[in-house]
């Protein structure tokens, strides 16, 4: 891999990201195509899924792409979907060479689109990139090979992990710079999902406010008997942004239905099946953000690749409301241990973004 490579494969990277929450199912792909060392196209995947990436930076480049290098984070797709082949795009451009970070495991790629582009003549490079485009594309690649989206689990809460007063007090626990990072947050994830005990309790929007017109995520409750308020904020908004409900058997939907929600029945609401049930549905990354019932079944689940933690400086005491509900700890081996990835201050709070290794995760990892 040359300097070259790895500068336009980090570009493509960058671009890759401006389609995470808002092109599921499909990969949020980057590409870059460079001519004489400049570069003459870029895109992303765009909104929906469609256009692909590399559709988009052909189209930008035209008759430049002829004898040029393209740069994509995930193997060009082999298949006719609801758009043709970008393998065969590729070929039809002329492009000389294409740098690939990662493989596509979905079956109806791969290696076909690596092949098709060899077998045109094309001289294929895999593997510049790949650690950044896989942590990128953690959501898309387990759904794929896990058949469930990748979870992250946010929490905020006090130094001695509390998230409310023995009142019930909590707004606000944390700052205005850590609230905004976590509608970035939402941003980023396909969906956003609560438990039915916090809709109720404190009848949240889950959508991303203050950072512009943009995409909504999908917002996901879990409720088994559907006890949900009708007047409600997530009911009122139903039919603009979408709301789907997880429930149990024999719950009545045909109100949420005629709102505009959708609904799933899942034979019981614990994590594995209720994940594979949102992976089914095409989600590739979703954001739990509580509350501790919930919370803690996904972490005894082992399902929660991804732990962010919003720390404030200030301490509420033993009465004051846990984070997490019982998680049947009675030994630390019994712990799944999280490694820590990165930690940024937030104007006196703290971010601290945790991942758990995949020799951790339980059967539902």
């Amino acid at each position: 891999m040359t300097n070259a490579d790895a500068r336009h494969m980090a570009h493509a990277v960058t671009l890759g990201r401006r389609g995470l929450g808002r092109c599921w199912p499909n990969p949020a792909v980057g590409c870059v195509i460079v001519a004489d060392g400049r570069v003459v196209g870029r895109g992303f995947t765009q909104p929906g899924g469609r256009p692909h990436a590399e559709t988009v930076a052909l189209a930008q480049a035209g008759v430049r792409a002829r004898g040029a290098t393209a740069y994509v984070t995930l193997e060009p797709c082999a298949h006719h979907g609801q758009t043709p082949p970008c393998a065969d795009a590729l070929i039809a451009a002329g492009v000389a060479r294409v740098v690939c970070a990662l493989g596509d495991p979905d079956p109806r790629v791969a290696g076909r689109g690596l092949a098709r582009m060899q077998a045109a003549g094309i001289e294929v490079t895999v593997g510049p990139g790949a650690a950044q485009a896989a942590w990128d594309q953690a959501g898309f690649l387990s759904r794929i090979n896990r058949m469930r989206p990748m979870v992250t689990l946010k929490l905020a809460n006090s130094v001695d992990g509390r998230i409310a007063t023995a009142s019930g007090e909590s707004r606000w626990i944390t700052g205005p710079v850590a609230r905004r990072a976590v509608h970035g947050l939402r941003l980023s994830h396909d969906a956003v999902m609560v438990g039915g005990g916090t809709a109720r309790a404190d009848d949240p929007m889950l959508d991303v406010r203050g950072l512009g017109d943009v995409a909504q995520p999908v917002r996901v409750v879990l409720s088994a008997g559907l006890n949900l308020p009708l007047d409600g904020r997530l009911a009122r908004t139903a039919g603009q942004v979408p709301l789907w409900l997880v429930h149990g058997p024999g719950a009545v939907t045909a109100p949420w239905q005629a709102l505009g929600a959708r609904c799933f029945e899942v034979p019981m609401l614990n994590p594995v099946p209720v994940l594979a049930a949102l992976g089914a549905a095409g989600l590739t990354r979703v954001l739990c953000e509580g509350g501790g019932a919930l919370a803690a079944s996904l972490l005894r689940a082992g399902v929660v690749d991804r732990l962010i933690v919003f720390t404030a400086g200030l301490a509420l005491g033993a009465e004051g409301r846990s984070c997490l509900a019982d998680l049947g700890v009675k030994r630390l081996g019994e712990a799944a241990r999280f490694k820590l990835h990165r930690v940024t201050e937030m104007d006196g709070d703290v971010r601290a973004e945790w991942i758990l290794p995949p020799e951790m995760g339980a059967a539902g990892h």
